[in-house]
């Protein structure tokens, strides 16, 4: 039955839409923390459908909302009032810690990015933004425009004239030797000197854990640092929370939170989790910024009644069962498994990460040379072992993605991380 869904896939959709594995899977139906495909195999889930299942599949407490606000009224436009999109940004704004915070939904991360982009160089004047090297912001022609990470990068047009930034990839670089307080100072000093050479620029937008490019980290403070040099030049800073939003991390609620010696970012964007998989994306700035557009402008789908039924009830299961929590308990036991696994296996460079979003880089042994095969390698090892994660990676995509569900237990991260360790051992 897969090879002919197969075949009528590639017939009528994109050869670049990627497909995971070498006979690729049907996933049907899920539970938890659980999945199973149209042969009836069941697999733990270790990346929730690129980190969008944030609390469990099927969800009673969203499943329930999405039924009952579809047998209401499911959509109606942003050109009327809609109570439960009210209710979700009061929510949100709050949550933010951005002070006077105005709230705008869009269908996605991509698109929530976009937005942020065309409010900064509207409030600023300016098209030129600062973003991160081994960054990745969404598949927009603008949100392209400012993805450091080439694998990702289909086109060099862009509206905007990017300038890219140390700091986002802790060991690798000029200055990977350097300690914390060194790499920081260094990373300032050139962002310093960028802005020496430049026009102005309008923001910088910047992921606090880069998520496609392998969830790569700064030591905590840099973007603090960053923020001291931009807010005395009016430059804005755009904090991309799409994938370490909504506690993921477990140590803070947003990943900007690492770095909060300066305060808030001026905007910060969302999606991914927050819909448990139904399609929300957002951004949250401050009202002056927000209000600067002096044009029309609605949004057709975001923040429809059914996916901020789902949003709410999905941000409210995960309040009340502490999930930020669960995240730093269990995926502080997961990480410190996986350390001890990858110990033992000589491919494996670093395993890194927070909380439940967790990065293994896999280079050839005994060098820095990333080793894609090897991770293509573990991927499919770890499937026919009953688990799925993710892969990407700046370094020719050599980095797995491990991101649960946040209602991950201590059973479950051990029956994973056995697996994984099985899938690591099998490459040597």
């Amino acid at each position: 039955m897969n090879d002919d869904l197969l075949s009528r896939h590639r017939a009528v959709l994109p050869d670049w839409l990627a497909l995971y594995y070498e006979h690729p899977i049907e996933i049907t139906h899920g539970e938890g923390r659980h999945v199973w495909d149209s042969d009836g195999n069941r697999y733990l889930d270790f990346f929730g459908g690129i980190l969008t299942t944030m609390t469990a599949h099927a969800l009673p407490e969203v499943t329930k909302a999405v039924t009952e606000q579809a047998g209401r009224i499911i959509h109606s436009s942003t050109l009327y009032l809609n109570r439960p999109m009210v209710d979700l940004a009061e929510r949100i704004a709050k949550l933010s810690g951005i002070p006077d915070a105005r709230v705008f939904f869009t269908t996605s991360g991509t698109e929530a990015n976009d937005t942020a982009l065309l409010l900064a160089t509207a409030y600023r004047r300016s098209n030129t933004v600062l973003a991160m090297r081994n960054s990745y912001h969404g598949r927009s022609f603008s949100a392209v425009g400012v993805t450091g990470n080439r694998g990702w990068s289909p086109t060099s047009l862009s509206p905007l004239q990017t300038l890219y930034v140390h700091g986002g990839v802790r060991t690798r670089g000029p200055f990977a030797g350097l300690d914390d307080y060194d790499f920081v100072a260094a990373c300032v000093d050139d962002l310093k000197d960028l802005l020496g050479h430049s026009r102005p620029p309008a923001a910088l937008i910047a992921e606090p854990i880069q998520g496609v490019g392998g969830f790569t980290s700064p030591p905590d403070g840099l973007y603090a640092a960053f923020r001291e040099v931009l807010h005395e030049r009016g430059v804005l800073w755009i904090s991309d929370e799409v994938q370490t939003g909504w506690g993921r991390t477990g140590e803070h609620f947003w990943g900007w939170q690492a770095h909060a010696r300066s305060g808030p970012p001026d905007m910060l964007t969302f999606a991914k989790g927050i819909g448990n998989g139904m399609s929300i994306g957002g951004v949250v700035a401050r009202a002056e910024i927000m209000n600067c557009l002096d044009s029309h402008s609605i949004s057709t789908f975001g923040g429809t009644q059914i996916t901020m039924a789902a949003g709410l009830a999905n941000l409210t299961y995960l309040l009340e069962h502490d999930l930020q929590g669960n995240a730093r308990r269990v995926g502080g036991l997961l990480i410190e498994r996986l350390r001890a696994a990858a110990a033992h296996v000589p491919a494996v460079r670093e395993v890194r990460g927070r909380g439940l979003m967790i990065g293994i880089e896999l280079t050839r042994p005994g060098t820095d040379e990333a080793d894609p095969a090897a991770a293509s390698a573990v991927l499919e090892a770890a499937r026919e072992g009953g688990l799925l994660i993710g892969k990407g990676g700046g370094h020719d995509t050599s980095a797995l993605r491990i991101a649960p569900p946040l209602s991950l237990n201590v059973a479950e991260a051990e029956e994973g991380a056995a697996i994984l360790e099985d899938a690591l051992r099998s490459i040597q």
